[in-house]
């Protein structure tokens, strides 16, 4: 998640161009590997276990590197150029992925269904190795993801023009979840019931796809300086004016404190990476043990159709990734937020609440819109605002914050469940991670209506221009 504000919209919008067309189908190829990977990957550890704890550590695993790298990562993307280094991560990602299938390949004729595990079936022989071998996975992936988005997201302005990235996002967001979360999930449970290797494989190639789709990419993505070199005087000899034209040296430190001290000083952009922490915290939470919520709770025990169940936000997310730049004009940006914060906190006590898996899924439809209501415009915002040699640290300063959280979320979503299922029993300790994070989504509501009015977005526009 993430947030922003609109320019007026007056002259037709102009076409966003061969580069952004080709970042795009990068990117829907990547995400829709990802989207196999998040069946698989739960698919797999609930066939060797049904300790939401071993399950939760693969979600910590991967998301850990948020709370450890996003920092530096952010010096990096600054120092790099951007899409050298998303291609880069795609192709450790691929490789990474393509061993972790290959492996499984090896076992998957040992492994019993989650159904059989469920009803008391013996785990396989060498299932701590097993789950130990997908959390390291995931751990590596996650590295991979930190460098790669925050890169990713820090080239998107170089790519279209100033007054069409809200455009650019909404187009973005739309192939990115549509790709990860409506086409993915589904395709991946039909795969691992035809073999559980066959979607790690898949994304092995569509990784390495998106790797070639950025190599063909024309141009330079290094960031801008944030100002011109100093003028060479024309007398001075030729070693003297190679010296006064290089950039001063600087510590990852001062990096780091720069960007991390730009973030906190901007009162707007500080408010909303604390809110998207808390958010990305208790929706974490929810999301550990969701596959236990959907097979024990809802009754879904195929693969197929728990691919199946988590496309819901997904729809939701794609319609809103063709209208969401016409919802944030005719309500304008403040208004646009409250009803995502209002809208997903709701929809987390809904989903909660619910024992059909059809009802949970049209629950997760409308959250899917509200999510992207909310990324499009506080994204769209920070990249119109923060300076673009300062973009890569800021961004991931915010992203510290904000996606950092995600790793305490999963040992979080264990942890009350375990704690609670003594007393309350398993299904309800199930739902309760759920109504926790309903609970902190709605507490926010005010905090939208005081610090996050159209004026204050606004404003905070006008000042960086």
């Amino acid at each position: 998640m993430s947030g922003g504000e609109l320019a007026p919209a007056t002259a037709a919008p102009a076409a966003l161009g061969p580069r952004f067309r080709r970042f795009l189908v990068s990117a829907a190829a990547a995400n829709l590997g990802d989207g196999l990977m998040t069946v698989a990957l739960m698919w797999l550890a609930s066939s060797i276990t049904r300790e939401p704890a071993a399950i939760a550590l693969i979600g910590l695993a991967n998301r850990l590197p948020w709370l450890l790298l996003s920092l530096p990562a952010g010096v990096i993307v600054d120092r790099v150029d951007r899409r050298r280094l998303v291609v880069a991560m795609d192709a450790v990602r691929c490789a990474t992925v393509l061993l972790l299938g290959l492996v499984v390949v090896m076992v998957q004729s040992d492994l019993p269904s989650p159904a059989a595990l469920a009803a008391g079936a013996d785990a396989p022989a060498a299932a701590g190795l097993l789950i130990g071998l997908l959390a390291l996975s995931s751990l590596v992936l996650g590295c991979a993801e930190v460098l790669r988005d925050n890169a990713a997201q820090t080239l998107l302005p170089a790519l279209v023009e100033r007054p069409q990235l809200e455009k650019a996002n909404a187009r973005l967001w739309s192939a990115e979840i549509s790709a990860n979360q409506f086409v993915g999930p589904p395709l991946g449970g039909v795969l691992v019931g035809i073999a559980v290797a066959l979607p790690f494989l898949l994304n092995a190639g569509l990784l390495g796809l998106s790797a070639v789709l950025l190599l063909g990419m024309s141009g330079l993505y290094r960031a801008r300086p944030a100002e011109a070199p100093e003028p060479v005087d024309p007398g001075a000899d030729d070693a003297s004016a190679v010296a006064a034209s290089l950039p001063t040296a600087r510590s990852w430190r001062a990096d780091l404190a720069e960007g991390i001290t730009w973030l906190w000083r901007h009162r707007l952009l500080r408010t909303l990476a604390l809110m998207l922490g808390v958010m990305n915290l208790m929706g974490a939470a929810a999301f550990a043990a969701v596959v236990l919520f959907v097979q024990e709770v809802l009754g879904v025990l195929d693969g197929w159709a728990f691919g199946l169940v988590l496309t819901g936000s997904a729809i939701g997310s794609v319609v809103a990734g063709l209208v969401s730049e016409r919802i944030v004009r005719r309500l304008s940006p403040g208004p646009t937020l409250l009803l995502a914060v209002a809208g997903m906190g709701l929809g987390l006590a809904a989903a909660g609440l619910s024992s059909s898996p059809w009802l949970f899924w049209s629950i997760e439809l409308v959250t899917g819109l509200t999510v992207v209501l909310w990324n499009v415009v506080t994204v769209s915002l920070r990249q119109r605002i923060i300076p673009d040699h300062l973009l890569g640290r800021v961004n991931a300063a915010y992203r510290f914050f904000g996606w950092g959280m995600m790793a305490l979320g999963a040992p979080l979503g264990a942890l009350v469940i375990h704690l609670l299922e003594p007393e309350v029993g398993r299904e309800t300790a199930l739902r309760a991670p759920y109504l926790l994070g309903a609970a902190a989504y709605l507490v926010m509501v005010p905090i939208v209506l005081t610090r996050l009015r159209t004026v204050h977005l606004r404003a905070a526009e006008e000042a960086a221009a």
